[in-house]
Parts: C-alpha cells; structure tokens; sequence
C-alpha cells in the first residue's frame, strides 16, 4: 500500500494525489479463493497491486514450485505480471481507463491465478479507478447562435454539451460563462447523470445596436484541481426563429454485426422544424461522443445516416452510446441518443495454450501419469465461447477436462521406446459457433529410454569346428547380440563364464574380445586330449543395473593326420625276438597269424591298410588290407625254406598319409626238435648284413655262454618252485605302451573284429592244436572255469584255473571264451638257451592287454 502511494506521489502532482488517496481502495476478498484489487489508472509499469501469496495464505515459495501464472480473461493485452519467486503482483503497461472502459461507470480487469501439482484456480478482479486525466472538450472549436432580436427575456438557447472521457466526479461538472449584459447561464442535467449548459436570455437584443456577440463558455470537471476546456460563443441577432428541431425518437437503439463492411449503415436519425425556410432546415452532428467511437462511425448531416468507418470487433467494445444534435439555420438544436449494440460473431478460432509439458517421459512411465496441462482460449462469447478439445489420433495418451477449459494429459497404456521413440500428438480444439471454428496444435513428446531389454544373440547356440594344431590366436568363431535399448543401454559387452575342461581352466584354451564378440583360441587344441568342448558367452550390456542373457557355444575340434599308426602285435623288438610256428601242412588260406595296429587319429585318418613290403618268399603269404590278417598264398612244401621273415607297412588314409613298418619271423614246422637255433632268426636284408650279425652273434653266444647256463639253472630252478615261464617283454604288452584313445567303443575305431576261439590243451606239443571258428557276441566263460592272477606275479599273464581242482583236470579239457581282439597263435619262445613251444592267446580290449594264456611243453601246467 505505501509503495503504491509513493508511485502515485512520482505521477500525480500532490493535490490531486491527496484527493485520489481517500478515493483509492485496496480491497482482499478471500470467498470462493477470489481476489479483488481496486487500483487507479496510469499507475507506471512495476508498480505493486498486492502480494498474492500473503492474500492467499501461500508459500511465496510454493508458487515457484507450483508453475504459477495469471492469464488474463477477455483481453488481449496483458498489462499485469507475476513475480513468481516473491508473489508480488506488479503493473506491466499503463493502464487507461478511458481506452478500456470508455464511459462505462465501472472498469475492471479479470485474470486467472493457476497453480499446479495440484491444480487450482484463482480468480482475481483487478479494479480500475478514474483518475483526472483528461480535461473536458468541446464537439466544435466554435458555437454559432443566431437569436432573433424579438427574443422574449428568458429565452433559453442550447449549447454544445461539453464531453471529458473521465466520469463519476471527474466528468464535467459545471459551465461558466464570460461576463455580459445579454445572457446568463443555466447549468441542467440530463437523465443519464450528464450536465449541459443552456444560453439564458437576460435582456432583450436590439439588432440596431448589436447584430452580434462573442461569449466565451468554459466548462469544468470535479477534479482536485479542476480542468477545464473553453469554447466561443458567436451569437447573430436575427429576426425571431420560435421553433426548435424535434428528433422523431429520443432514443435510437439498434444492433451491429461486428466486422460489419466499412459504409453499412448502422442508423438513419431524424428531426423536424416547424420553421420555415432556413429556420426549418436541420442539419445533423454528434454532440457527445467518446473517441473511439468517432474512430468507427460518422454522420451525415444532411440526411442524419449514421455509417461504419472503422473495423468493428466485438472483443474490443461490446457497445457504444452517441449523442445527436439536430439545429436549425438559426441555431436552434435539440438531441438524441444512439445506442448501438454490437452483436458477437464467430469469428475467432480457438487458441490452444500448452502451459505444462514434461518431455521426455520415461518409457516406464505407468498409464494414468499426468504429462502437461492445456488450457483453450475462444475470444468470443457465449455459445461461440463453448469448447471441446481431444485427441483425435490412435496415441497411447487422452486429455481430461479439468478446471474451465484446462485439461490434464495423461498416459493411457504402456510406453516402449523401442517401437516408437517419439509421438507427434495433434490437439484438436472447436467451438459451438456456426458455423463452428476449430484449430489444431501438435505436440512433440519424446520417450526416454529405460533398460528394460538384456540383450539377444542371433541364434539359440553357435557352434564352431576348429582344426586341431590350430594357430594360437587365431579366430573360432563369432558371437553377436542385440539390444534394443539406447546408448549405454543398449552397448553389449561380451565375456565367457569361467569353467574347466580336464581340470584346466577355459581361460587357457578360448578368450573372447569383449567388444566384438570374436572367440579366439589361445593354443593349439589336440585331438587326441578332447574332441569338443563347451563354453558359455555372457552379453552384458552397460545400464544401470545391467541386463545379460547366455549362449552355449560348441567348439568341435576336428581331426588331422599327425599320429602315424602303431603296432600293438607283433610287439616291438627288444633283446629278444617271437617266431610263429606254421604246421607245414597249412594250405593255401590259412590264416598263420596277424598284425594288430591302431591309430590315435579317427575317421578315414585311421582307416588302416596292410602290405607286404618285403617277403623271404614273395609267393608264399598274403596280407588282408584292411584285417592285418597273414594267410598261405599257397600250399605249404617241403622246399619251402623253414624261415620266413616278413615286413609289414601299415598306412592310414589320412591326407598326407603316414606309415609304419613292422617285422614278422615265421618258422615252418612241426616238431620243436627240427627248430634250429633261433638267435639268428632277423630278417635278411642283404647278404652281407645278414653275415655281419651272424659274425655278432657267435662272438655274443662265446663271449657269454658261461653267463646263460647259470640264468638258465637259476630259471629251471624258480620253476620248480613256481610253475609258470618267465616271459620277457616282447610277450607281454604293458597296457602303458598303447597309444591313448586308439580304440573308439563305438566300432569305429581301428580294432573292430570280434573272434571266438576253441582251444584245446595236452601234454604233449603235438596233439595241441587251437580252432578258430566265426565273430561271437557274448563273453562267455564255460561253467566252473574262472580267470584269476597269481597274486605274487607282476607279469600280465593269468592262471587259468578250475576253482577248487587240481590243474590236471583242466588238461585235456576243451574251453571256449570270447572277447573283443584275439590273437591266438602258436609261438616259439627262445631266450638264447633254452627252447620252448607254447601256445599263445592274447586279449587286446579298449587297448590293453587283459588275457595272455600259455602252454609250455616242457611242463604240464597252464601259466
């Protein structure tokens, strides 16, 4: 309030201040949450109205945080503004009464106090109190009179009413006239509260003596000091004119369209003089009329039509009051009222205000939350005011009408940014009108991405198929996986679940880029230590918390030709050698023995073929190729030579292909006393070879016969404590001497036949003999008969038993049994000294040796 009297102190002089000071009024209403004002016009902009937070009892910080804002109703102009940090409300514009209101005896301004969250709506009337500002002025720089010298004394004559655009007190209020000896003046009011002055004839006119006067009127308002506005009188002594114009209605009331055409007549007054002649002709002029209304409509003053000048907008002025004279040639006039009421037309469209948008919204923003506020404007009134406003398009989101043309909008279903990253929503508003106006706004609103999406690989599993002997570092494979989310969201890291393969850790065979998803080996892989492996691939992606999925990825290690074969039988060659006996009897087909070999490698790397590379008799055997098996080419003879040495090269299929050679002696015959000595049983490359290791060998058998015959006594004499031969190790194969994973269980590998042998055991070494009869399935064992080993023997030889019998009833005694790979041939065993004939029969199951029997003629035991 002081500051308001301050700011009235700087425009007004200090008289005038005083008076408006006891005029003016602040007035708080709190009904219903109104706010009322009452202020005076011209107040200069930044002046202060009131605090509204402190009328409202609100947190002036409240209403920052609560968006508030006024918005004016009904005017275009805003002249008011809001400090939303304080609550002050302060004048923007000066404010002129007289423009806004025009003569309207009261004035004032209507805005709307919005706050939000949640939302409520304040009306407040802003007041507007005349001030003296304007100075009373007449329609006409001059007032023309011509009285008739026969005018009686008392005469009243008209004047031109006096018009100030401030009312109530600061209206006109009083005329003064010029001293003289002819006329005094009469101050009347009419019936709308304004005063005019009448022209009083106070002693008659002699035309002889004066044909005419100058007067000067002045007219004054109530203001504190008054202002005033003067005009002069010409008065014309003239014969006597007795009749005064008549208006046929005293009050016109008509209505206008607005935006009626310039040049539509609005209305036609007229007005009747009994006079005749120049005293009966009336002319026509507005007497009192404010100034925009002069800026919209003239008269014509012959004819009294009224006609549009000017733009005529109902929003603007709803109607206006205008004072007609009619006067005569000799001066005497009287008046009428015009009221013209301007009639709304639907002219303008509705406006559509965004006063709250919250974008982005989150993605997982749940339905029914509130994104904006809009508010509709429609300057028109009445049923051209009536609005609507939707959404028209198939948007997940619908505005709820909520205070007087605000509506909320909300979210009416789920938000995914990963189909639709932004909505363009068209807002419709329309009136009532007609025909009805409608606009349109478009509101971008743009969905803020959550990370509600791990991220997906291309395929369920990978698998990958790498060589062995692969380079280190170099690439298995590639992974990949999408996200569908946005920027960190949707970066996808990539990593390998920390596992074992055989008791390693996989870090040591596969690491994987994190970027790019690209599984590297970090060694090289074997074959023969493992044939796959799996491993699991973790994308992660970088959101706040982190999405990740898992993928199995295979990596099947394929096979390459990089183990040569290996000979299982005939072993090796040691310090000593193993010759096979073939009866001389054998026919051509015979099968006299067989060469057993696997490979490490699989598939066609370890098809295996056989050949005889080098023969004593080419003629006299043949090989299967792929059996290993050595049969009779021919007819055994007695000119055959009694030792046979064959080479054996055994070749996989692999690309290239690699061998191995191994050697087979062969000695035909019957009868053990035939056999010569065997130490010089070695094939015979050459002549000259074969001589040199002749040569060495008899310098060996001197040099050492001493040091047999006592081996030989120290080995006849363990065996009468311990019936069983001493075999060296070119009889026995240790199951460490086979290559790992030769044999596949699946059939596939390279020992794939099955036999069934029949063998039947005497004392003597002639009537021995062994059956080898078709494939048989079943491990079989004749009832009674068991398998054990002699427990104080490291050997792998078993003692093949009866449970509870003495061994002379097994002898004599056929016995069947069965398994996978069986060699079962007659062998002559020398040691250098001591010769003995024994039949051998050897299991070879999942590469090892598991059964070795074998019949000593020397003896009558089975060891």
């Amino acid at each position: 309030m002081i500051l308001i009297m301050k700011t009235l102190l700087k425009i007004f002089s200090v008289p005038n201040v005083m008076i408006w000071l006891a005029f003016f009024m602040v007035t708080l209403g709190r009904s219903h949450g109104d706010l009322t004002y009452s202020i005076p016009e011209e107040m200069k902009p930044g002046a202060l109205i009131g605090n509204i937070a402190k009328d409202l009892g609100l947190d002036a910080r409240g209403l920052s945080l609560r968006n508030a804002r006024i918005d004016l109703k009904g005017n275009r102009k805003r002249f008011c503004e809001l400090n939303a940090q304080t609550g002050d409300l302060k004048i923007a514009e000066i404010i002129d009464r007289e423009k806004m209101c025009g003569s309207k005896s009261t004035c004032s301004l209507k805005y709307e106090l919005v706050l939000e969250n949640p939302l409520e709506l304040h009306r407040i009337v802003l007041n507007i109190q005349d001030i003296n500002d304007n100075s009373p002025r007449f329609p006409n720089e001059q007032i023309k009179l011509e009285i008739a010298e026969s005018a009686d004394k008392g005469a009243r004559f008209p004047l031109d009413e006096a018009h100030d655009s401030d009312v109530g007190r600061y209206g006109i209020q009083n005329y003064a006239l010029e001293k003289n000896e002819h006329f005094t003046l009469a101050v009347q009011s009419n019936s709308d509260g304004g005063k005019y002055s009448e022209l009083v004839l106070d002693k008659e006119l002699d035309r002889e003596q004066q044909h005419e006067l100058s007067l000067l009127l002045t007219a004054t308002d109530g203001g504190t000091p008054p202002r005033s506005g003067t005009v002069v009188i010409y008065v014309t002594v003239l014969d006597a004119n007795d009749n005064v114009p008549v208006f046929s209605q005293a009050v016109y009331k008509v209505s206008l369209l607005e935006n009626s055409p310039v040049g539509t007549v609005v209305v036609t007054v007229l007005a009747t003089d009994a006079d005749e002649g120049p005293n009966g002709e009336v002319t026509y002029e507005f007497s009192r009329i404010s100034d925009e209304a002069a800026s919209l409509f003239s008269i014509d003053k012959l004819t009294g039509e009224i006609k549009v000048i000017g733009q005529i907008d109902f929003e603007e002025e709803t109607g206006y009051e205008i004072r007609v004279q009619g006067k005569d040639a000799s001066g005497l006039a009287s008046t009428a009222k015009v009221v013209v009421d301007i009639t709304d037309v639907n002219d303008n469209a509705p406006v559509i205000n965004v006063k709250s948008l919250k974008n982005p919204v989150a993605e997982n923003a749940a339905p029914g939350t509130e994104v904006g506020i809009i508010n509709v404007q429609d300057d028109d009134s009445e049923g051209n005011h009536k609005l609507h406003c939707s959404i028209q398009q198939n948007v997940p989101f619908k505005l709820i009408p909520s205070i007087e043309n605000y509506y909320s909008l909300i979210t009416t279903g789920e938000l995914d940014r990963e189909q639709i990253t932004q909505y363009n929503i068209t807002l419709i508003a329309s009136d009532e009108g007609n025909p009805p106006l409608s606009s349109s706004k478009i509101i971008y609103l743009s969905i803020s991405d959550v990370n509600d999406n791990p991220p997906v690989f291309e395929e369920q599993s990978y698998s990958a198929y790498v060589s062995e002997n692969n380079k280190p570092g170099s690439s298995v494979c590639s992974v990949t996986a999408r996200d569908p989310d946005w920027r960190q969201n949707g970066t996808v890291f990539y990593s390998l679940l920390p596992s074992e393969v055989n008791g390693v850790p996989l870090s040591s065979y596969l690491s994987i880029n994190g970027d790019t998803g690209v599984i590297h080996a970090v060694r090289a892989f074997d074959y023969e230590q493992f044939r796959s492996l799996k491993v699991q691939v973790v994308a992660r992606d970088n959101g706040s918390p982190p999405l990740s999925s898992n993928v199995t990825v295979s990596v099947f290690i394929t096979d390459e030709n990089d183990n040569s074969p290996q000979i299982l039988y005939p072993t090796p060659e040691g310090n000593s050698f193993m010759t096979e006996m073939v009866p001389k009897a054998a026919l051509s087909g015979s099968l006299l023995s067989k060469v057993i070999a696997v490979d490490a490698d699989s598939g066609q790397n370890a098809w295996l073929s056989y050949q005889i590379v080098k023969s004593t008799d080419p003629g006299l055997f043949t090989i299967g190729v792929h059996s290993g098996e050595i049969r009779a080419q021919r007819d055994i003879s007695e000119s055959d030579s009694m030792k046979q040495n064959l080479v054996i090269s055994v070749k996989d299929n692999g690309q290239p292909s690699l061998s191995t050679t191994c050697a087979v002696y062969l000695l035909i015959s019957d009868n053990l006393a035939e056999v010569p000595e065997l130490k010089d049983m070695s094939y015979e490359e050459n002549n000259s070879k074969l001589t040199s290791y002749l040569i060495i060998a008899l310098v060996s058998v001197s040099t050492f016969f001493l040091t047999f015959i006592i081996l030989i006594i120290a080995v006849r004499l363990c065996h009468r404590r311990k019936p069983r031969l001493l075999f060296d190790g070119a009889v026995a194969i240790p199951s460490a001497y086979l290559p790992p994973n030769y044999a596949d269980v699946d059939g596939t590998g390279t020992l794939r036949s099955t036999y069934n042998y029949d063998a039947y055991m005497t004392t003597g070494s002639r009537t021995s003999d062994f059956k080898f009869v078709q494939s048989y399935n079943d491990n079989t064992l004749s009832a009674g008969n068991t398998l054990k080993k002699i427990p104080h023997d490291n050997s792998d030889f078993l003692d093949f038993t009866d449970t509870g019998s003495k061994i002379s009833t097994l002898v004599n005694t056929p016995f069947t049994y069965t398994h996978t790979h069986i060699a079962f041939t007659p062998h002559i065993y020398s040691d250098g000294v001591t010769k003995a004939l024994r039949w051998k029969h050897r299991l070879f199951v999942n590469g090892a040796v598991n059964i070795s029997i074998a019949y000593k003629t020397s003896k009558t035991s089975i060891v």
